[in-house]
């Protein structure tokens, strides 16, 4: 969703506050979960739309949780098209670093790119189990020295530069993406959240505010996330990204991408 949509929504809340200073109402405990509209919402997100809090989580849960499932080999050659460079159709855009790498250069070896958990796999101990371990929403191509950097570190401000990072840092217990990747992780571990409640023989994956969450189904830290959810709307590669999981492989959304104001109603 473009930034201007987000300030439109503000200004929108900021104005309707205006008109009701002085009078005596109900403390509101979450933004609104219609604050914005999308193609979707009078359909797919139908019976989420206007709720908040654990009600609105639990909704789309329901929802998301429809999905077709794929093999992690099968994950391969999704990424090449879910993450095609918009400008050269034979790569793919990496992330963290951002670079656009040959479609080919898939593997293990240095130079090549493989699939990143964006919510590790040890987090929850899910492995590459098919589900959460290949659920395309939070998979994505990154460099195999950057990946490897990042391993199952939680997310927060701070560190020192990665190498071909592209302005990733990272140190001890954390890492910390570029800019332009921020919000993009924010929705994904956000949406993992959502998606997997211990319901389907999975662990119940939750953001906290910790680091170091190791083995624990646990990532952090969620005041991070929500700042760089709010810092770096969904851009226009993320929201082809959401709709090709959703046209050609998985059959649902990530509701971050459609509605990043519904990581403050919720959280």
């Amino acid at each position: 969703m473009p930034a201007t949509h987000i300030r439109r929504w503000k200004t929108l809340a900021l104005s309707t506050s205006a008109v009701l200073v002085g009078l005596t109402l109900p403390t509101v405990a979450a933004t609104p979960a219609n604050a914005t509209t999308t193609a979707y919402d009078s359909t797919y997100y139908k019976n989420a739309v206007g709720k908040t809090g654990t009600t609105l989580k639990s909704s789309l849960h329901t929802i998301i949780s429809s999905q077709t499932k794929i093999s992690y080999s099968a994950v391969w050659n999704a990424l090449k098209v879910t993450d095609q460079d918009p400008n050269n159709s034979n790569n793919v855009i990496l992330l963290y670093s951002g670079v656009s790498r040959s479609k080919s250069l898939n593997g293990g070896d240095v130079g090549d790119w493989n699939r990143e958990h964006t919510w590790a796999k040890s987090h929850g101990d899910f492995g590459e189990v098919t589900g959460p371990g290949t659920d395309l929403h939070h998979l994505r191509p990154a460099d195999v020295q950057v990946n490897s950097i990042r391993g199952n570190l939680d997310f927060d401000n701070g560190g020192s530069t990665v190498t071909n990072g592209g302005g990733s840092l990272v140190d001890s217990d954390s890492f910390q993406p570029r800019a332009a990747d921020r919000g993009d992780v924010a929705r994904m571990i956000l949406y993992m959240a959502v998606r997997y409640e211990g319901d389907d023989g999975f662990a119940n994956l939750e953001p906290n505010e910790k680091v170091g969450n190791g083995s624990n189904p646990y990532m952090g830290k969620l005041s991070v996330l929500k700042a760089w959810n709010e810092a770096d709307p969904p851009s226009a590669f993320e929201e082809k990204r959401n709709q090709a999981i959703y046209d050609t492989y998985q059959h649902n959304r990530n509701p971050f991408i459609d509605h990043p104001e519904w990581v403050e109603a919720i959280w």
